[in-house]
């Protein structure tokens, strides 16, 4: 009986594996294997496009300190991260108060809002850029933020926050139905008023919403490319340009892959440290029920 049973279970262990191993390899040819070689490559002087290379130490790591395009592409980036970041959630949690009762209008409106979210980032680049240019400069005489060094990030991040509102809304709502009610219904009994509620009980509760939209489009923007690519290519004058564009510039057209690399592992190190210093800072200040 013993032997039956460690049988079923081996069989059931390999048949796992057999329908597991098509996602593994796929996985690892588009994820893992780039990956390591991106690492080698971040410690040679490789093109991109001969077969020769020479390995370089840690030189690439050592330049991307010293290009002169680094600190603008940083500082780039950390503003549309930080507008982006407060926009779409201050906007998110407004439309999930205003919105957070299940009714079939509510219902329709959070669809509505979502709908965005399901357009790729290039197609709403290239709206919101028609929208600039067409509208706004054409027949409202406004001038196009794009076009402008000192309005293109704001531009872009107004982008995002249409696009991206959406998704921090639904876990706002998530967050909100897993308040329970009574407590609220006690708030009353004891006589406070909304304000309070909204500070004492819900702010508070929503903190595990808070720890993974904040994550997210922290991480989402240090990383941003596709917008900034979609609607200015980085311009005008380099005005827009953010970091994950210099990794492509300097792997690709500039035929400096080993740096493009150096840069590329430099950036993820930083993501992932910012990223999980905020969501412990924010995992520390939840409130369990």
């Amino acid at each position: 009986m013993i032997r039956k049973n460690a049988g079923a279970v081996l069989y059931g262990t390999i048949t796992d594996l057999v329908f597991l191993l098509p996602a593994l390899a796929l996985f690892s040819l588009m994820i893992i294997v780039p990956f390591l070689m991106g690492l080698v490559y971040a410690f040679t002087d490789w093109n991109g496009f001969t077969v020769d290379f020479n390995f370089v130490g840690f030189s690439n790591f050592i330049k991307v300190f010293e290009e002169r395009r680094i600190g603008g592409a940083t500082w780039h980036t950390i503003q549309f991260t930080l507008m982006q970041t407060v926009s779409v959630n201050v906007v998110g949690l407004a439309l999930a108060l205003a919105i957070s009762r299940s009714t079939r209008l509510n219902r329709m409106l959070r669809t509505i809002f979502f709908m965005p979210f399901m357009c790729s980032i290039v197609f709403a680049a290239f709206i919101w850029s028609y929208c600039y240019r067409e509208v706004l400069e054409a027949i409202f005489k406004i001038i196009n933020p794009l076009s402008r060094m000192n309005t293109v990030i704001p531009g872009i991040a107004v982008i995002a926050l249409w696009r991206d509102a959406g998704y921090a809304m639904l876990i706002y709502i998530a967050g909100l139905e897993a308040i329970p009610e009574t407590l609220y219904e006690a708030a009353i009994v004891d006589g406070i008023g909304k304000i309070q509620n909204f500070f004492y009980i819900t702010l508070p509760l929503l903190v595990p919403a808070f720890t993974v939209n904040l994550t997210l489009f922290i991480g989402w923007g240090l990383k941003t490319y596709d917008y900034v690519m979609a609607a200015t290519g980085g311009g005008p004058a380099a005005a827009s340009e953010t970091i994950a564009m210099l990794v492509y510039y300097y792997t690709f057209p500039w035929q400096r892959t080993g740096l493009g690399q150096a840069f590329a592992i430099l950036m993820m190190i930083g993501i992932f440290l910012i990223t999980q210093s905020v969501a412990r800072l924010f995992r520390s200040k939840e409130v369990e029920l």
